[in-house]
């Protein structure tokens, strides 16, 4: 309302409103609104499609009840949201939550269950770059060529007890780093980590070595540019 009445001349085109015209005819994100909103890369177009999405799914949480599966790239602090999953986990078993950690299920096909785990939940919504996940083979494999990111399947985040967490037969994992947004850089939390930076997740190397996913820079997004 004020952008149109400066351009009518009724008020001041102040600094901040010129960004605004700016960055609507370019198509950008405006910065007085990314002041308040989650990280994103997408232009205007597909940040506000993002926006109602997310808000649909907060519709349907809050009306529906728990979600068989969370779309984890529709939540402003991701991080917060596996804390929670953690404590939940410690309380109903009255284990400390410092003796607790993640182990990690995939899905075995791109279907979303219908069901929520009984500790845990059912994340969806990342996509991985640098390789691709093999569903028949439930394991990482180099990327097709011109494929720069694919689709993961639903990921069931699991707490559990350390000590039963070491004794998973899972074979060779990588732990694959898990960022909001693909430019991979954020600043410092009060945490201590980046606030683009979610989860350390363990996926199947399969027959290849961990060191040559990580020289290949193998990561996972919760969203893409566009």
């Amino acid at each position: 309302a004020d952008f149109q009445k400066a351009l009518k001349g009724l008020v001041v085109m102040s600094e901040d409103l010129e960004s605004l015209g700016h960055s609507l005819v370019e198509g950008a994100v405006p910065k007085v609104w990314e002041a308040y909103s989650f990280l994103s890369m997408k232009p205007l177009p597909s940040w506000l499609n993002d926006v109602k999405a997310r808000v649909t799914f907060m519709r349907r949480w809050i009306n529906g009840g728990k979600p068989a599966t969370f779309w984890m790239s529709g939540l402003y602090f991701p991080q917060g949201f596996l804390t929670g999953t953690m404590q939940n986990y410690a309380r109903k078993h009255h284990i400390p939550i410092d003796r607790i950690t993640f182990t990690f299920d995939f899905a075995h096909s791109m279907n979303e269950p219908l069901e929520h785990p009984e500790d845990g939940c059912h994340v969806s919504g990342l996509w991985l770059e640098g390789a691709r996940w093999v569903l028949s083979a439930q394991r990482l494999d180099w990327s097709h060529p011109k494929q720069l990111f694919t689709p993961m399947p639903v990921v069931t985040f699991l707490p559990m007890p350390e000590e039963m967490a070491e004794r998973r037969d899972t074979g060779v994992l990588y732990a694959c780093p898990t960022y909001k947004v693909v430019s991979r850089a954020g600043a410092l939390s009060t945490t201590g980590r980046s606030t683009n930076f979610v989860q350390m997740i363990d996926v199947p190397s399969g027959p290849f070595s961990t060191s040559v996913w990580t020289k290949a820079g193998v990561a996972i997004f919760l969203s893409l540019p566009d």
